[in-house]
Parts: structure tokens; sequence; C-alpha cells
């Protein structure tokens, strides 16, 4: 009686974990989507390696739903396949997060370029296309800064010496004309960019390990109920 109470409460918590996972699967879609779609409003991104971190975190999070989603069903039917199928997708998947935040450390350096080097491409082509005038004005105005490294960068590509009216502290029309430091917004966007990344990057390691922990945690459980299925031990 004792075994089979245990074997009830590692079950139900399996099944809650599963649940939780599912969860966390449909969150990290739609943050995925608003992080691409924002991404996309205001840079116009054509650089893969910059676009690459929203596509990643939609592909994990359908990874999750649906292994989650199998681990609640193998868990209610008693499946002996479906939780060791389960049990090895949720290692390999929490083996590929450990192995993905050790290329992001070694890689955080090719973000910061990946937005630079799309902000010079939307400045180069600012006045041929009604999108690219719009996507940098957004992003100036929003992050309040001025250029990709700072607002000299405008210089190359208006010899007159101005940069648009977004790039001002209070915009107006060809306010852009007077360059002052007390009318501009000096600081570059990839700069501001990489520096709100950082700021928010305790936020989403924490979210992450909370995310490995409960994973283990649905590891050991199934791994518990895996050996009591196989043992023969009446788990209902």
């Amino acid at each position: 009686m004792a075994v089979e109470g245990g074997m009830k409460c590692v079950k139900f918590l399996l099944f809650i974990f599963n649940f939780l996972f599912w969860i966390c699967g449909i969150a990290l879609i739609v943050i995925g989507i608003i992080v691409q779609m924002t991404l996309h409003k205001t840079l116009l991104i054509t650089n893969a390696s910059a676009s690459g971190t929203p596509i990643v975190i939609i592909a994990v999070g359908v990874v999750i739903f649906f292994i989650a989603f199998f681990g609640c069903c193998g868990a209610w039917k008693e499946s002996y396949c479906m939780i060791t199928t389960f049990a090895v997708l949720l290692t390999l998947i929490f083996l590929v997060e450990i192995a993905a935040a050790i290329a992001g450390y070694i890689f955080k350096d090719k973000v910061k370029d990946g937005f630079s080097t799309a902000l010079e491409d939307s400045m180069k082509k600012y006045n041929q296309s009604a999108d690219f005038k719009k996507a940098v004005n957004t992003i100036q105005t929003d992050f309040h800064c001025c250029g990709s490294h700072n607002y000299t960068d405008w210089f190359i590509y208006r010899p007159n010496l101005t940069v648009p009216d977004s790039c001002c502290k209070t915009p107006t029309l060809n306010c852009g004309n007077n360059v002052t430091s007390s009318n501009i917004n000096q600081p570059g966007c990839a700069v501001t960019i990489d520096t709100w990344i950082q700021k928010n990057l305790l936020i989403v390691v924490g979210v992450a390990l909370g995310i490995a922990f409960f994973q283990l945690l649905g590891i050991v459980f199934a791994c518990v109920l895996m050996k009591a299925i196989r043992s023969g031990y009446e788990v209902m």
C-alpha cells in the first residue's frame, strides 16, 4: 500500500510538472513571436544571426509543448514506452539548452555586431525606402539613440552634417538640422540596444534556470515512474 501510494504521488507530480512544461512551451512561443515581430518592425533585419534568437525561442517552445503533452499522456496512461521517450527527449532538450547557453555566452558580442550591421544597412537605405526610414525612425525614437555607434554615423550619408528628426530629444520638423548636445541624442543605437539587453539578461537567466530546475525534476520523476512500471508495481 505504501508503494502504491508513493507511485500515485509520483504519477500525480509528473503530470503536474508536464502541465507546467506545457504552459512554459506556450509562453516561449508567445515571447518568441513578440520578440521577432518587434525586431522586424524596428530593424527590418536581414541578418540571419540577428533574427536567429527569437526563432530559436519559438522552436524550443514548440518542442517543449509537444514533449510536455507527450509526458502528460504517458503519466496518465502509465505507458512505459511513452514515459521512457519523454525522459530521453527531455534529457536531450536539457543538454541542448546547456549547449545553447554556453554558445550564447561565447558569442554574445555577435548580437551587438548583428544589430550594428543591420542598423548601418538601414541607414544606407534611409532615403531609398519608406520602410527602412520608418524602421530607423522608430528605433531611434523608442531607444532615444542616433546612428549605429553614435550620431556622427549619419554624417557619412548626409554631407550637410545633419541627422534625422528622430534623433532629436524632442522630435519636431527639421530639428535634426541643429546638431548640438542639448538637442540630439548622441549615443548610438547598437550600444543602447546592447545595454538594454544586458539589463534584462538577468531576468532571462532566472527564467531559464527555473525551467531547467523543473526539467530536472521531471526527468527524476519520470525515471522513478519508469522503474515502478517496469517492476510491475500497481500504480493506480
